[in-house]
């Protein structure tokens, strides 16, 4: 554990900050599609991602869903440490949008550590800045682009948060990541390929304009 905290945060964190962690981390692997944190758990750790990439959901009471944004390994939840320190239910669903690796820090450390570890304050504040912006990025999207262009900035987001420019995806999971309908996911998915933006394929999209 040691190893993968200095590969993934040894430039963030110090040795002593490192050691600290491999000692109380809880080490988590979840498979693609598992959902990691769910609506109105209670949160006991929070998660600092080893490999992998994890999209972050809003649900409305009908249990429809809509993607807020993704973290990445180096990453980790706003959500979850706003949870942790004020001891509330989340409001946000975590799903692995693809096979992940991380590590559950107990929330007790993250009040002890910010007093105690300057880079580990600093990481704290970073990530709450970061994760801000994606939000309001994603309020964007919803206020003033059309579903084309919030359907391609999708696409994108996806490609690059997985690395790579085909993406196995049906209309429907698309659909329901953006909280549409799935006939309307396909034929702007067309439009798409019209204009030499996107390839289809069976269940797959290939990005062409990245």
């Amino acid at each position: 554990m040691i190893d993968k905290l200095k590969k993934h945060y040894g430039y963030l964190f110090e040795e002593d900050l490192i050691k600290e962690i491999a000692e109380v981390a809880t080490y988590k692997e979840f498979k693609e599609e598992a959902i990691i944190i769910d609506v109105d758990s209670y949160m006991v750790a929070i998660p600092l991602i080893i490999s992998g990439a994890i999209k972050i959901l809003r649900e409305d009471k009908d249990g429809d869903e809509l993607v807020l944004y993704y973290i990445e390994k180096g990453d980790t939840c706003a959500m979850t440490l706003s949870c942790c320190m004020g001891e509330t239910k989340s409001k946000i669903k975590a799903v692995a949008e693809t096979d992940v690796t991380l590590l559950m820090i107990p929330k007790n450390k993250m009040s002890e550590w910010l007093s105690k570890y300057k880079t580990w304050q600093e990481y704290i504040l970073q990530s709450y800045h970061a994760r801000l912006n994606e939000f309001i990025e994603a309020v964007d999207s919803i206020a003033f682009l059309n579903m084309n262009d919030r359907l391609l900035k999708y696409l994108k987001d996806k490609a690059m948060v997985i690395g790579d420019d085909i993406l196995n995806v049906t209309h429907l999971q698309i659909a329901n990541d953006l909280h549409t309908s799935r006939v309307v996911i396909s034929r702007l998915l067309k439009a798409l390929e019209k204009q030499s933006k996107i390839e289809l394929g069976r269940n797959q999209v290939k990005i062409l304009e990245l």
